[in-house]
């Protein structure tokens, strides 16, 4: 039943009966759901000596993580602001995974551990023109906390992606999430990020995306659309994913 729904909505959208703002933008939505209408990415010092000290998460998950946050926002346009701190002097390069998303993408340089503190950062935010800010960092205990405790104070709305960002140890991460939290900011994952952005099935213009990044990022929920895929064929497989 749920694969007919699937037809049938594609086949309305295909005849501009629905479209996929409309379906964006159904009616009941919460406004505190994110879009990517009204939200921008910002990654921080995803940088390999910034990785190293990591402990809170495997570092192998994290990379992971970060590329489909990277590839997340790339898939439905949301604006994204990437920034290193002393890339040449000391962090090393970004990740490959997450340069390979954004090869032309300008990455913003600095020097000081809150980023909100470098004027380049903070104009290539309030360019965005977005108030909700969907940010990712390493360290959590410093790059994400300070930037994410300074942008709340200025009035943005802060979404924490805390599997995208990791401390240099379990206790560090919670406990500079629960700080955050405290402050009102708002812990999300990478895949809740994609989902919400997504949110209905009948999208078809960021569908077939979405579901490729479940399956290369999405451990065993991308494992289950791999094998509906190639035990049911691909449009089965398209209604199983539809029918999660």
């Amino acid at each position: 039943m749920k694969y007919l729904v699937r037809i049938l909505a594609t086949a309305l959208t295909a005849i501009g009966l629905v479209s996929a703002a409309s379906a964006q933008q159904a009616p009941g939505a919460a406004k505190k759901l994110l879009t990517p209408e009204n939200s921008a990415v910002i990654m921080i010092d995803h940088q390999s000596q910034m990785a190293f000290a990591v402990q809170s998460i495997d570092r192998t998950l994290l990379v992971n993580n970060a590329t489909a946050l990277a590839k997340t926002a790339k898939a439905f346009n949301v604006p994204v602001v990437l920034t290193t701190v002393a890339e040449k002097s000391f962090s090393g390069p970004l990740f490959g995974g997450i340069k390979a998303v954004y090869p032309t993408a300008p990455v913003i340089d600095r020097t000081t551990m809150n980023s909100w503190e470098d004027k380049n950062f903070r104009d290539a935010v309030h360019k965005t023109g977005k108030k909700k800010l969907v940010m990712a960092a390493l360290w959590t205990e410093v790059c994400l906390t300070m930037p994410a405790l300074s942008a709340l104070e200025e009035g943005y709305e802060v979404y924490i992606v805390t599997d995208a960002s990791g401390g240099v140890t379990k206790e560090a991460h919670d406990n500079a999430v629960a700080r955050m939290v405290q402050a009102g900011a708002v812990p999300v994952t990478w895949m809740q990020v994609l989902l919400e952005y997504q949110r209905d099935w009948a999208r078809q213009s960021t569908y077939d995306a979405t579901v490729k990044i479940a399956m290369e990022h999405g451990g065993a929920y991308g494992t289950g659309l791999e094998y509906a895929k190639a035990m049911l064929g691909h449009d089965a497989g398209e209604g199983k994913a539809a029918a999660k």
